[in-house]
């Protein structure tokens, strides 16, 4: 990275050149026949491309175990460690890796096995359908008003 750049100009940089490295992932995944069948493949990748990099706290491309212990509490889902060690190795096929890549990941939310992680983050985004959109405050009371 060029030196001239710091701070959030840096940080951007940082986040361009991995969301251009995950728009590449993306269009090999868009081209793979495995997944044609797949509906509203494009819509889907964009989603789980900014939901993956929500949770890459080191921006290496990667979501290592306090990404994925951040992005389980966000959802109200706190893991034990261990728990957390086991739905990565689930992810990444069983290997003894401390990190979930990208190319994993996606495998994991487009592939029929049904990771504890996917699971989760279906249900995150179920929930999110259903919640009602236009709830209104209550109502003001005054003193007056009380028993």
């Amino acid at each position: 990275m060029d030196k001239k750049y710091q701070g959030g100009k840096a940080y951007g940089l940082v986040k361009s050149h991995q969301e251009e490295k995950l728009n590449s992932i993306n269009e090999a995944f868009l081209s793979d026949p495995q997944y044609e069948e797949e509906e509203d493949l494009s819509t889907k990748l964009e989603m789980f491309k900014n939901k993956y990099m929500e949770f890459d706290l080191n921006d290496k491309g990667e979501i290592e175990i306090m990404g994925l212990k951040r992005m389980l509490e966000k959802l109200g889902v706190a893991k034990t460690h261990l728990e957390l060690k086991k739905m990565m190795s689930e992810v990444v096929g069983g290997t003894s890796n401390d990190s979930i890549g990208y190319h994993d990941f996606l495998n994991m939310m487009l592939g029929k096995r049904n990771a504890i992680l996917k699971l989760i983050l279906m249900f995150e985004g179920m929930g999110k359908e259903h919640e009602p959109k236009d709830v209104a405050p209550p109502c003001r009371k005054t003193f007056s008003d009380l028993p």
